[in-house]
């Protein structure tokens, strides 16, 4: 498990108690503080690439390969 948690505990008791309507403020709240999060991390498919194509032994038909998992995973 990481070491920071999600949630902390108070936040954690206030969520058990929250009705359906203040449960979905409170995610809509939270996915815009999450959006608007300027460390938010993000995946270049391209550097991925290109580091992939250094390393020996994979050349362009395998390099295509991984790339097509990767991008299924990523649901791209």
């Amino acid at each position: 498990m990481s070491e920071n948690p999600v949630l902390d505990r108070e936040t954690y008791r206030k969520i058990k108690k929250m009705s359906r309507e203040e449960m979905h403020n409170f995610l809509m709240r939270y996915a815009d503080g999450l959006l608007a999060d300027e460390d938010n991390k993000t995946i270049d498919l391209p550097a991925i690439e290109n580091e992939l194509r250094h390393i020996k032994g994979i050349g362009e038909k395998r390099l295509e390969e991984i790339m097509i998992v990767i991008e299924k995973y990523l649901n791209i």
